[in-house]
């Protein structure tokens, strides 16, 4: 796909804002409505724009507490993989879950709120598939935040 210096300021615009109305994006970046209707279409069907969404606030709705959550497995099967992954992924509290590189093996983003929670969470994440280690890591403070990718 063709990507262009119009594409990333309406990347910038919907990223801030997702409200704002097509005509106003538009106008911002020097096309018609339905060009910029258009774009905004050939960006949502090419994957680019993923999906629009209203951001919560986690801390306003009960789920305060950030927890990062390191997992190493000995086992690494293609079959152990779809069951952990299926699981993890059912889980609601988890936000983030990644396959890395190194010494852990799988990083997790948890939202909580409180330890207690945490401990049942924890439960059910080491009952879904034979785990060699677990490490809990919790976010003191969030010192910035941010969903916008710089284009």
């Amino acid at each position: 796909m063709d990507f262009d210096r119009i594409d990333r300021q309406i990347l910038q615009i919907l990223q801030h804002d997702a409200t704002v109305s097509i005509q106003a994006v538009g106008e911002r970046v020097g096309l018609s409505h339905n060009a910029c209707w258009r774009r905004i279409k050939r960006l949502e069907e090419t994957g680019i724009i993923r999906k629009r969404v209203a951001l919560v606030d986690a801390s306003q709705v009960g789920r305060g507490v950030t927890v990062y959550v390191t997992v190493r497995t000995a086992n690494h099967s293609e079959a152990w993989l779809e069951k952990f992954a299926r699981g993890v992924a059912a889980l609601p509290e988890v936000m983030e879950f990644y396959r890395m590189s190194g010494e852990v093996d799988y990083l997790l983003k948890v939202l909580v709120s409180d330890i207690s929670e945490y401990d049942r969470f924890y439960k059910k994440l080491i009952a879904i598939a034979p785990l060699y280690d677990v490490s809990s890591s919790f976010a003191m403070e969030q010192v910035k935040y941010t969903t916008e990718i710089p284009v």
